[in-house]
């Protein structure tokens, strides 16, 4: 998080700064902070697709060496490259601490291509008509030989008996969001198939995923792929070779355990894991190159993950005792405290799973960003729709255009195959009847908006550059009474630090709200209160739903939303310019509600409290939350603009994380002072010993705003 002084008689936009540190994962996603008078950062990126398993095959097609792929994504835009950095590296809307996003810095959107389109292996008709029928005969009845260097791009997910389709499921699912599904074609080995000779032949990497015994012919075959320079990923498997041996120790088994990983730096991370049960160990008479990636942070130093080679083609194996492949969903945890652990080292977690990836010869760069889409104009009122048509006609140019320096809009009636989409022009389509989207419903979005003006104007489009454009060229020209808000489910550019882009998440809710304030008023004279007042209106949206009022949903100040005072959720952006006596601001707005990894989101904190409590409280969706948000803003400002501060602080107060909190002043050896509060103007006030109570500004220089506060001369 950048940090800014907020100075009191200003509306100074902010200056970012801090040095920049290399991104090490895809795992995080950012939700940057920039606040001069009104101000921070909100931005994101993800990606979810699932390939289908293929089924059994035909013992006479063993002669057949083509793999036929059978890759049906499902990827909720029906673009296969909303990934972000790295292997298919998705930037989740970043909600876990201000040191991550230092490490994350640097990060910004490029497309390396491993495999051309051409090398990817196709599914014949036969084949996919038959998939249903009979598990899919493709496998062993026939794999496609790519002439790449080394092994085609297929992946096989070993899971033991035929009933593991849950396992089978969990470990596809991880390791997509990981790897680029354009370069890789993933597919279950059946158990009848281990013994089928082609695919040893046909795969790079062979994942081994079931606690279920190896037979010793199963075991043969899976050396045979290592020999002829295979790759294989165990997760808590009792596959072994060389010189290591299982033992097990039931008191770890389905424990959350802190482990200590070796990363290939020479630099070593400490995350806490689901454990299986086991460990390893190297047999004495072992000559063999075992090494020890991992080991459990314990007096034992037990071993967890290890490296082996194999032969002399490249084979080799990375076997892990800890749960790398399952998240929170998957995990049976026992207490409040394991999931804390688990979800707090998640971003890790991803981490050393792409590591591992990567050193067993996966490509983690990242696909092609999606498309951008056409825009539709909505509204939850025909007659304001009517009413904003109306003043289209009399305000776009010859073109049909609304010009604007960031993006100009061209306004059309309805959905043209030879629409022009760029980041400096877009296309609006202003008929309403055509509109649908998987991912947002303005039905549930009308039912929970009851404003009087905020939100009731929407563009909605699947994926743009960032919303915080999409108003420039509407918000000074557009009758007050027509509120505004841009609403995406990605952004390809989001807004982030030293020009860093960003590809949002699927599963966050991201909109850019625009409001109006006057300057003789409440609000007006106290501009930076805007980015607290939207930070309880995220937070009330949740909290304020019957059933829904003791989830752990929390106010960082100045605009953070947290789990707890654990991991961060969201965060606002706020821009404002002053025209005359009036300040127009665009609100940018972002919060994980769907997509639990690689951090944490609303609907993880409704089922672990529905596991807790014993309720059944429904998962909430982006639209509703959004819309939400924008009424409980509306009602804030309003009971701002008539009581001042101290109509809405009772409220700020009950769910910010920061009271009886200590600080360090002027830097980390400073002095402690305690947060008391925030003053009018919405700076931190502390309370110094001896000193009484003063209000401070962050130092210009930290990520986290919290930290090296200082008092400014008067």
């Amino acid at each position: 998080l950048p940090a800014v002084h907020l100075q009191e008689s200003t509306l100074k936009e902010l200056t970012q700064v801090a040095p920049a540190v290399k991104e090490m994962s895809r795992n995080s996603t950012q939700v940057n902070e920039a606040t001069p008078t009104a101000t921070l950062g909100t931005t994101a990126k993800s990606k979810l697709g699932v390939a289908e398993s293929v089924g059994q095959g035909d013992q006479e097609a063993e002669e057949k060496s083509k793999l036929e792929k059978e890759s049906e994504y499902e990827d909720e835009s029906n673009s296969p490259s909303d990934k972000e950095t790295g292997f298919g590296e998705h930037h989740h809307l970043h909600l876990s601490s201000c040191h991550e996003c230092l490490q994350l810095e640097n990060s910004t959107i490029e497309s390396v291509r491993f495999a051309s389109a051409e090398d990817i292996p196709e599914l014949s008709d036969h084949c996919n008509s038959k998939l249903d029928e009979n598990g899919g005969d493709c496998l062993a009845t026939g794999i496609k030989r790519v002439n790449l260097a080394g092994k085609p791009p297929n992946v096989l997910i070993y899971v033991g008996s035929e009933t593991a389709k849950v396992e089978f499921d969990q470990v596809k699912s991880i390791l997509l969001e990981c790897i680029d599904a354009d370069n890789y074609t993933i597919y279950q080995l059946h158990e009848e198939q281990v013994l089928k000779d082609p695919w040893i032949d046909n795969a790079m990497l062979l994942i081994i995923a079931t606690e279920e015994p190896i037979s010793d012919k199963n075991q043969e075959q899976f050396v045979k792929f290592l020999s002829k320079g295979g790759k294989i990923l165990g997760f808590s498997s009792s596959f072994t070779f060389g010189g290591i041996q299982i033992k097990r120790k039931d008191k770890l088994k389905k424990t959350v355990h802190e482990l200590v990983v070796s990363k290939t730096d020479s630099t070593e991370v400490k995350l806490n894991l689901l454990i299986s049960g086991c460990i390893f160990e190297v047999k004495k008479e072992s000559n063999s190159k075992v090494k020890p990636l991992s080991h459990l942070n314990n007096a034992d130093k037990d071993t967890v993950i290890v490296h082996l080679p194999y032969g002399d083609n490249g084979g080799e194996a990375i076997l892990s005792q800890v749960h790398l492949e399952l998240d929170i969903s998957s995990v049976d945890f026992q207490t409040e405290e394991d999931f804390n652990l688990l979800k707090m080292s998640n971003t890790k977690r991803y981490e050393v799973l792409k590591e591992i990836l990567v050193s067993l010869g996966l490509s983690c760069e990242l696909s092609e960003i999606p498309p951008l889409t056409p825009i539709y104009l909505l509204s939850s009122d025909e007659e304001i729709h009517l009413a904003f048509l109306k003043w289209l006609e009399e305000n776009v140019n010859a073109e049909g255009l609304i010009e604007s320096s960031k993006v100009s809009l061209k306004f059309v009636s309805s959905c043209e195959s030879k629409m022009e989409t760029t980041p400096s022009l877009m296309s609006v389509i202003t008929e309403m009847g055509n509109f649908s989207s998987e991912h947002f419903s303005l039905e549930m979005y009308q039912q929970n908006l009851q404003t009087k003006k905020l939100g009731k104007i929407l563009l909605f489009t699947e994926v743009t550059t960032t919303t915080m454009n999409l108003l420039d060229g509407l918000m000074f020209k557009l009758p007050e009474e027509m509120g505004l808000i841009a609403i995406a489910v990605r952004q390809t550019q989001g807004k982030g630090r030293g020009g860093n882009v960003w590809l949002s998440p699927m599963g966050c809710a991201l909109s850019t709200l625009h409001i109006t304030v006057p300057l003789h008023s409440n609000l007006g004279q106290r501009i930076p209160f805007i980015q607290h007042l939207v930070s309880l209106a995220m937070v009330e949206s949740v909290r304020s739903i019957p059933g829904y009022e003791d989830i752990e949903l929390r106010v960082k100040w100045p605009n953070d939303i947290y789990y707890s005072d654990l991991m961060k959720l969201g965060g606002v952006l706020v821009t404002s310019t002053l025209i005359e006596t009036t300040f127009h601001i665009l609100i940018g707005f972002g919060f994980n509600v769907n997509n639990s990894n690689p951090t944490i989101c609303i609907n993880d904190l409704i089922t672990k409290f529905n596991k807790e409590e014993g309720t059944k409280l429904k998962p909430l969706t982006a639209d509703c939350l959004i819309a939400r948000t924008v009424t409980v803003l509306e009602r804030l400002i309003d009971i701002f603009q008539e009581k001042g501060p101290n109509g809405v602080l009772p409220r700020y107060y009950k769910y910010w994380i920061h009271s009886g909190k200590q600080v360090h002043l002027y830097n980390e050896e400073g002095p402690i002072a305690w947060i008391v509060g925030i003053d009018d103007y919405g700076f931190l006030q502390v309370h110094e010993e001896g000193k009484g109570v003063e209000s401070v500004h962050p130092d210009g220089n930290s990520f986290d705003m919290l930290r090296n506060l200082i008092i400014p001369k008067h």
